[in-house]
């Protein structure tokens, strides 16, 4: 579903990005880990090109996201991404919101965009805000209307960039159960991520990242029980100490 190869990247001197190879697969969990400032976000969004690459290639579902003649609005819609701070439309009902790639970007007839949207918001347990207006929801709720909004395009992989880290702690597991519900599913899911429990318990595949690199990448039963790179066994036993 996602190969990279060979991928680099500068902000200006800084290489945020350094000779990356790897590959998802179709139906896979990948779990992104690594300390701050290790080049995680930055390598998700190269994904579906809201960053762009120096070198090497990426291509997802067989696409090469940095084509000179890609068309980046279909790209992007064919890929579901989750932010961080939800990104939701204030001035929509959650309804809108989740109805609005279909209706806006695919054409969709209104009446089938907002019976998609209302199975969805089912799906995430919200149905029963549909009429709310983000700003009236937790920011838990908001956030599983910005995955049902990504789902609404049906996408085939969906990229989640630290989707739990802004949420209050009584949150976070809401959301989670949303996002193993999909993986259940069998999605193509990629996720940044500090919830650990969530990569032990879901993730097929831990990449652990430092200084722009991929250092390990492992199961995570080995990944969590025997670490082999140096850097991963002490970002683990920062991660058991705190």
């Amino acid at each position: 579903m996602i190969v990279l190869r060979g991928v680099n990247k500068w902000y200006g001197a800084y290489h945020v990005l350094v000779d990356i190879d790897a590959a998802v697969a179709r139906g896979q969990v990948v779990v992104l880990c690594g300390p701050s400032g290790s080049g995680k976000s930055t390598l998700l969004r190269t994904l579906n090109r809201l960053e762009a690459i120096d070198g090497g290639s990426i291509r997802v579902d067989g696409e090469d996201v940095q084509g000179r003649h890609v068309d980046i609005n279909r790209l992007r819609s064919h890929i579901g991404f989750v932010f961080q701070h939800f990104n939701l439309f204030a001035h929509l009902s959650v309804l809108d919101n989740v109805a609005a790639g279909p209706l806006w970007v695919r054409g969709r007839p209104r009446a089938h965009a907002r019976q998609t949207a209302m199975s969805l918001l089912e799906r995430v347990g919200l149905a029963h805000k549909a009429q709310a207006h983000p700003a009236q929801l937790s920011g838990g709720q908001q956030q599983r209307v910005a995955i049902a909004r990504a789902l609404a395009m049906n996408p085939p992989v969906m990229l989640f960039d630290e989707p739990t880290s802004a949420l209050d702690p009584e949150m976070v597991g809401d959301v989670l159960s949303v996002m193993k519900a999909l993986a259940g599913e069998g999605m193509t899911m990629v996720c940044v991520t500090h919830e650990m429990k969530f990569a032990r318990d879901v993730a097929d595949v831990v990449w652990f990242m430092d200084q722009g690199s991929i250092l390990e990448a492992a199961p995570p039963q080995a990944f969590f029980a025997r670490p082999r790179h140096p850097r991963a066994a002490a970002f683990l036993s920062d991660i058991d100490r705190a």
